[in-house]
């Protein structure tokens, strides 16, 4: 029989907030490109075709439309802050997808490809979001910048990422998006004192986060609780498998045979259930994630957003992390050439500056040592910079944040 869970971690020191917001967007990267290839399966399909995914599956494995739309927001987030307004999202929409040449991927999913529709047709937001997908979870899977710039302030996070989806979302959509960006807000605070009982704890804490900034009544709220259930009594049964945690939290929130896999309600509960599951672990929460199937590359990019934003870059496997770089463009061509590890460090206190002077710091470190860390090696991948996604923020708008 494989044990259902790792043993648990001894003491850890609260990381860094720098480094939980690379971890954060890091792990969100990382979690997107493994859940990539398992997307629109069910659990048999994969395990048919790979096994269980353990790791990456590709050769060139590389984010998709969550990582660049993460982009997106993140650098409008940076330009903007906490002044973020309606008109600032649609202006940005415009200028930097609406009214450019699609990539390849065509803008992406339904959501996203209904609001495009409308915006090019001249509607605005809120009407925008008057289409057929505004329940999806495309705002979750951009959710985690917010959380990672309102770090501590939940409230704030949630509030903020609702400006951002008013363009594209509504209902259901918005109460996903708000749960995900709550929920890393919580994570990049929250102190693991010790070994399961502290994990537990913290994770709890960014489960209640996240439930509350969403009506209780709400089919969000409903399965993110009915995920995280199944998934504290999977925890509680020394006799259960892996397997048997996935297909609990599984059928804790998945329509069967309902055809669409990007629910934000289903995919919020599936991403929070795998987090849960794993007590907070990285590779865990990922991993389970992935071999849920359903909307793979976006439940996995928020369960690695919590727990990156939990433990911080340190906790993502090094193969994992140097594996991801520059945005290629295939779905947001303007993302082209951004890291994930940049829009990180001018999220962070202390901005672009700040960001330049510990990369350096942290670059000297590792070569005095003769090694590198894993957001080391991500960033090497890397071709943008920070001083060139911090022009890019500006260039969103035009105008730069005090």
């Amino acid at each position: 029989m494989t044990a259902a869970h790792p043993p648990s971690p001894p003491p850890e020191r609260p990381a860094p907030l720098r480094d939980r917001a690379r971890g954060a967007l890091l792990g969100l990267a990382v979690g997107d490109a493994l859940g990539a290839p398992a997307e629109n399966l069910k659990p048999s399909q994969i395990r048919c075709r790979w096994g269980r995914i353990e790791g990456y599956v590709e050769d060139d494995p590389a984010g998709t439309d969550d990582t660049e739309y993460a982009l997106f927001s993140g650098l409008l987030l940076a330009a903007h802050g906490s002044a973020l307004t309606v008109a600032d999202v649609e202006a940005a929409w415009h200028e930097w997808i609406a009214d450019r040449d699609e990539g390849p991927f065509r803008g992406a999913g339904f959501s996203e490809r209904g609001t495009l529709e409308n915006l090019r047709r001249g509607l605005a937001a809120p009407i925008s979001a008057q289409h057929r997908h505004a329940w999806s979870d495309g705002l979750a899977m951009r959710a985690a910048p917010f959380g990672v710039f309102a770090a501590g302030r939940p409230a704030e996070a949630a509030r903020l990422v609702a400006i951002d989806g008013t363009v594209s979302h509504d209902g259901e959509g918005i109460h996903g998006g708000r749960a995900v960006a709550a929920g890393v807000a919580a994570a990049m605070v929250a102190l693991p004192r010790g070994p399961s009982a502290g994990l537990r704890s913290a994770t709890d804490a960014v489960v209640a986060a996240a439930l509350s900034v969403v009506p209780e009544d709400s089919w969000t709220a409903r399965s993110l609780r009915r995920a995280v259930g199944a998934a504290q009594r999977c925890r509680h049964d020394p006799g259960i498998t892996r397997l048997g945690t996935e297909r609990a939290v599984r059928s804790a929130v998945v329509v069967g045979g309902y055809p669409w896999t990007d629910l934000a309600p289903e995919a919020v509960g599936l991403a929070f259930g795998a987090f849960a599951a794993a007590g907070g672990d990285f590779s865990g929460s990922v991993l389970t994630a992935v071999n849920m199937g359903r909307d793979a590359d976006t439940t996995a990019a928020v369960a690695g957003a919590l727990a990156g934003a939990l433990h911080g870059a340190g906790a993502i496997p090094e193969a994992w992390g140097r594996a991801i770089g520059p945005a290629r463009g295939s779905c947001l061509p303007s993302m082209a050439g951004h890291h994930v590890l940049d829009i990180a460090e001018l999220l962070t206190p202390g901005g672009e500056a700040a960001g330049v002077a510990g990369t350096a710091a942290t670059a000297g470190a590792a070569d005095a040592a003769g090694t590198a860390s894993p957001t080391d090696a991500a960033r090497t991948a890397g071709t943008a910079g920070t001083a060139a996604a911090a022009g890019s923020a500006d260039a969103v708008t035009g105008v730069r944040a005090g």
